[in-house]
């Protein structure tokens, strides 16, 4: 899918400490909700009294919220038009609209985008307006994700981490005093409760040939203690090893123990989060985002008071580890001239401590801005935030390389086959390992 620029750092290992500089990189999948209108439109045929926001489905209701407080205190409408929850869908659309050009005014993208919407042409150079002292009030792996060739191509939204919620209320009915620290634990415990409880699934998680499974999957595979690339070589393929195949056998085996339903191969989070907040899992592997949807009666039945939330567990490696992610807003380069200073307008607004509260508050999505991890009500209120913070040297970036986009194709089919059972995790991790390393020599010759 083209040129990617991404943030290299000495060890796939994040500190404390990075986690306030790095937790932009990544994915931040569909966290996303029913909104107004379908994705379509384009930056010149919309009326210059209004301009066209695209981003996935939400729903927490933080989005709508802002955008209804904006377009009230504003002499022009931002129309939210609602793209593919499913971001290599997003992006296929996004290409073909750009490539056409066209494309919505202000677009919210996944943060592995800005090298190759910057490299195309697609988007506008914000360094003018995104300035040194704006840029200085986020985490700075947010804003170098953004930049490509020393120029800041978006200006970052929100962020996003893996991580395991769990019923608290139906643990301790089962006699378990905390959640589990492995997968084999997680295992027995969820066929415990399943049985005592009579709850459908024991755990659910994002299993479909998207890049979400790519996160969940590489979750597993780095919880054994593999990977994918060398963290001090990034053109040295590493993925077939036992500790990878380790890895990929577990999340297969979630599965084929009954713990996890057959139909993980094809979820996505929309439907993880659904079957889990309408009471039919003890376990889910999620996004931030759920926190938001939990204290929602409209949409879950179960209480805020019975969902607990921590870190991944482990797959035999020393600890679990959670993929992280982001997203960020983008101008259209085909913008009608008379709009780009309304859609910075936009971005600003959306980019404030203000919205990132509100996102954070109703939302539960991890703020970008360094201000909203000192903020107490949040820090209280949002158990994600707090967690962030303290599994920050769990949260790790996907391979980085500059031609991880045609990686993710790969990784995308051949996990989705190895949990479908079509491909032993050997199969799987051998087939990869030649699959990149074609990738990778070709890209660097």
């Amino acid at each position: 899918m083209g040129r990617q620029s991404r943030y290299e750092p000495s060890s796939n290992r994040i500190s404390r400490r990075d986690f306030l500089r790095l937790s932009g990189l990544g994915l931040a999948t569909a966290t996303l909700l029913p909104a107004c209108g379908g994705f379509g439109g384009s930056s010149s045929s919309s009326g210059s009294n209004k301009l066209i926001f695209t981003h996935g489905p939400e729903q927490s209701g933080a989005l709508k919220e802002l955008l209804d407080r904006f377009n009230k205190s504003h002499d022009f409408e931002v129309v939210w038009q609602t793209a593919p929850a499913d971001s290599g869908a997003y992006f296929d659309k996004l290409k073909t609209q750009f490539q056409a050009g066209g494309g919505p005014d202000v677009i919210s993208g996944d943060v592995i985008w800005p090298a190759q919407f910057a490299y195309n042409g697609w988007v506008l150079d914000l360094s003018d307006m995104f300035t040194e002292e704006m840029a200085s009030n986020f985490l700075s792996g947010p804003v170098q994700a953004v930049t490509y060739q020393g120029k800041r191509w978006a200006v970052p939204w929100f962020t996003d981490a893996g991580m395991m919620y769990y019923r608290k209320d139906l643990l301790a009915k089962s006699g378990v005093s905390k959640p589990p620290t492995s997968y084999d634990e997680l295992m027995s415990v969820a066929k415990k409760v399943q049985q005592q409880t009579g709850t459908k699934f024991g755990d659910v998680f994002q299993g479909a040939n998207y890049e979400g499974g790519v996160c969940n999957a590489l979750e597993f595979i780095w919880a054994a203690g593999g990977d994918v690339l060398d963290p001090n070589d990034p053109t040295k393929v590493i993925i077939d090893s036992p500790q990878a195949t380790h890895g990929l056998a577990t999340e297969r085996s979630l599965i084929t123990s009954g713990v996890a339903p057959e139909a993980v191969v094809s979820y996505m989070e929309q439907q993880s989060h659904t079957a889990f907040l309408n009471g039919e899992s003890v376990f889910m592997r999620n996004w931030p985002y759920v926190i938001g949807l939990a204290a929602d009666p409209s949409q879950s039945k179960i209480k805020p008071s019975q969902l607990g939330v921590t870190s991944l567990p482990t797959a035999g490696g020393s600890t679990g580890y959670s993929c992280l992610g982001g997203w960020n807003l983008f101008v259209n380069a085909k913008i009608d001239p008379d709009k780009k200073d309304k859609a910075w307008e936009f971005i600003k607004y959306m980019a404030s401590p203000e919205a990132a509260k509100v996102r954070a508050l109703k939302g539960g999505f991890l703020s970008p801005l360094k201000a909203t991890y000192q903020d107490q009500e949040v820090v209280n209120k949002v158990p994600t935030i707090a967690l962030a913070k303290q599994l920050a040297d769990q949260i790790r970036p996907r391979p980085v390389s500059p031609f991880y986009s045609d990686m993710s194709l790969k990784m995308q089919a051949a996990f989705n086959d190895n949990l479908k059972g079509a491909s032993s995790p050997q199969d799987t991790v051998s087939t990869l390992q030649k699959q990149i390393g074609s990738i990778v020599k070709q890209g660097s010759s």
